[in-house]
């Protein structure tokens, strides 16, 4: 069993395009080996800045001998006809052919290739196949890649493969660190390798760059009392930044982290640091910023890593010295004076101005908050302002700077422009664009909870509005994520709000004269439900359970909150022998129920007659289905859900009887159909609760 060892060195590869690139090409060498007949374990994948790095063994010498038989024509066929099918069988002769029956049949031997010649082409298909976000021709080769490749390895069993890459060498030679290791280095073998590129600083697995920073970043920072801010993601992205990671340390300018006004707002300092310089936060023991920061460099020097702190340090002051000098001009400007200037700021060509959606905003926020909190008329100007406000920071410099602080920069001007804001306001301005996705936190205060509530309504109802719905993979304008940040904001919070007038609020907001009358929100709230099926769906919960309770009143259930709490109960019931036999019941009695209404072309929806019962068990049913209906009704009314369906479950005994002992399709016609409009009454007593119609099992 042969060996195979193939690493593609090139220009520095994008770090968030490293780790699929790897898997991507481990997958689809191991599926072309697994297509060419030639079993192999992927050992590992390696992936650094500058390589990716495939190992294989368990590779046989040669492909196993195939036999392939092909059906011909009749005996006594045409002979044009046995011409033509042994030219396509490869065959010169008919007695080379076997009869079988009635029909020639050719038995075709082909001899398996060697493993060695049939590796470079399915290597180089692989790599063909490989997709990359983005990728470039280069004058070396014809295949195209993310950056230039330099250098190939390519050995079967230490021996050199030769693939048709050009003026790229190909061969069993590659390069160590770029900076700390000199010369070529000569492999024979992936052990060979593996050692080979240990000495010449490179760690080639990414998850042991990753531990080696992990452990240096908390090892720096514990020795100045401090913690490393957690951000896994940078952890990521530098893990591919780097082939032989050593952390350093650096200082920040007291100025920058004096308590505010003087100093920077903490989300600067970090976003200056994180975005644009890949350096990681550091805290001090009460959580706030501590003048320090961390980074990671690739490289070992003489002094320590002097020269290299001292020249991180110099450029973040001059970032964070562009960031002061937009914090201090930023307060020069009222946040209220800013709003007019949102008219010059186009939100989309055919909604207007971000002013414009300002205006819808703060309509829509009125309504809501009149809507969730119906008694607070403080709350709801507070809301308004808010509302009014959210945008404002646009307009700003250090939202120019750094975008991604939109809404957090607005929070800080209401409070340090000499505004007499309330705090609340500014907290609600700082969260409105909140959650921005499913690991960040939810705003929970009232005003916070109304603006970011509206912006998304907004959102929502004005790109549907203007037919710029997700379709498919296709969602430019970040819909789906706006939708389940309306669920999360919802369930999180326990807010008892009616989608479908929330939605009806939104598409008010909008001009009837511009952009005509129309109510979107029957639209949006399937969009919701769909949402909130793959919001639950990663929860464990079946959407079968969602679509059988997605009524409630006849109408599309609009309030999330109630929704939920009866999916769970549904849940929690049907996991019970009661909720299961009942279930079993309900299904029997409405398949009859359907068999017979599409026989007799009629619903059996009518008025159930006590007088036509001759047996005690359907008086028994009947009165059942009177009592624990009318009882469960009044259950759900005051939503005591599990209640409810606890009473249900009183009906699987006199269900069971039922069947037991009486005959529905007897031949007394009037005896039938009343019998038929029972079992029809279970069907619409449970489907007070939940259209178990729709529960698979």
């Amino acid at each position: 069993m042969g060996e195979l060892l193939l690493e593609l060195l090139s220009e520095e590869i994008p770090a968030q395009m490293q780790r699929r690139a790897i898997d991507d090409l481990t997958g689809l060498i191991r599926d072309k080996l697994a297509a060419a007949d030639i079993p192999a374990e992927i050992r590992t994948g390696h992936v650094t800045p500058r390589r990716l790095t495939v190992i294989a063994d368990g590779i046989p010498a040669r492909q196993p001998d195939r036999k392939e038989e092909r059906r011909g024509p009749r005996v006594g066929a045409p002979e044009q006809a046995l011409n033509g099918f042994l030219r396509a069988a490869g065959l010169t002769s008919i007695d080379q052919c076997e009869v079988r029956g009635d029909f020639y049949f050719a038995v075709i031997k082909r001899l398996g290739r060697a493993t060695a010649e049939v590796l470079p082409e399915l290597i180089h298909a692989a790599m063909t196949a490989l997709s990359w976000p983005k990728s470039m021709r280069y004058p070396a080769s014809e295949l195209r890649w993310v950056r230039p490749l330099n250098s190939v390895i390519c050995l079967f069993d230490g021996k050199v493969l030769n693939l048709p890459l050009g003026e790229v060498s190909v061969g069993r030679v590659t390069r160590g660190h770029r900076f700390l290791s000199k010369g070529e280095i000569s492999v024979a073998d992936a052990a060979d390798y593996r050692e080979k590129l240990a000495k010449a600083h490179v760690v080639l697995d990414w998850n042991e760059r990753r531990e080696i920073i992990a452990k240096g970043l908390g090892k720096l920072a514990g020795a100045e009392g401090l913690t490393a801010k957690p951000d896994d993601g940078l952890l990521d992205e530098v893990a591919g930044l780097v082939e032989y990671p050593v952390v350093l340390m650096g200082s920040i300018d007291a100025d920058f982290v004096r308590p505010l006004p003087d100093g920077l707002p903490p989300e600067v300092l970090a976003t200056a640091m994180r975005t644009h310089q890949k350096y990681f936060s550091c805290l001090s023991a009460d959580g706030t910023p501590a003048p320090r920061f961390l980074f990671v460099a690739n490289n070992v020097t003489a002094d320590k890593g002097a020269a290299i702190v001292a020249g991180n340090e110099r450029v973040l002051r001059a970032r964070l010295s562009d960031a002061k000098f937009f914090w201090d001009q930023d307060r020069k400007v009222r946040l209220e004076d800013r709003v007019e200037a949102l008219k010059q700021r186009v939100y989309h060509e055919k909604l207007g101005s971000v002013y414009d959606k300002t205006a819808r905003l703060t309509d829509i926020a009125n309504k809501i908050a009149v809507l969730v909190y119906p008694l607070d008329h403080e709350l709801w100007a507070r809301a308004e302002r808010a509302a009014h406000l959210a945008k404002a920071d646009l307009s700003a410099g250090m939202v120019g700077e750094f975008p991604e602080l939109q809404g957090v920069m607005g929070g800080y001007y209401a409070l340090t422009s000499g505004q007499p804001e309330d705090h609340r306001i500014a907290t609600a301005i700082a969260n409105h664009y909140k959650p921005l996705g499913p690991s960040d936190s939810c705003p929970s205060t009232p005003e916070s909870l109304v603006v970011a509530l509206a912006d998304k309504i907004e959102t929502l109802t004005g790109f549907f509005r203007i037919e710029e719905k997700p379709t498919g993979s296709r969602d430019p304008f970040a819909l789906r994520r706006a939708a389940l940040g309306m669920i999360r904001l919802i369930l999180e919070n326990g807010v008892r709000i009616p989608l479908r007038t929330a939605f009806y609020y939104g598409s008010s907001a909008f001009d009837p004269v511009r952009y005509g009358i129309f109510d979107l929100s029957s639209e949006l709230l399937s969009f919701i439900t769909d949402r909130l099926k793959v919001h639950l769906r990663e929860q464990g919960i079946r959407s079968e359970l969602i679509a059988a309770t997605s009524t409630w009143g006849g109408l599309v259930e609009d309030d999330l909150v109630r929704l939920v709490q009866r999916v769970r109960t549904l849940e929690a019931f049907l996991a019970t022998d009661d909720g299961e036999n009942l279930l079993t019941a309900y299904r029997r009695a409405s398949s009859i129920v359907e068999i017979e209404e599409r026989r007799d072309d009629q619903r059996y929806n009518d008025a159930i007659a006590p007088l036509l019962f001759k047996q005690p068990e359907e008086l028994n049913l009947g009165r059942s289905l009177e009592e624990i209906g009318g009882t469960a009704g009044a259950l759900l009314l005051k939503e005591r859900f599990a209640e409810a369906m606890r009473e249900l479950a009183k009906l699987r005994r006199p269900i069971d009887e039922f069947f037991a002992r009486v005959t529905v399709n007897t031949d007394d016609v009037k005896l039938r159909q009343n019998r038929l409009r029972l079992l029809a009454g279970i069907r619409t007593t449970m489907k007070q609760v939940a259209d178990f119609s729709q529960i698979e099992g």
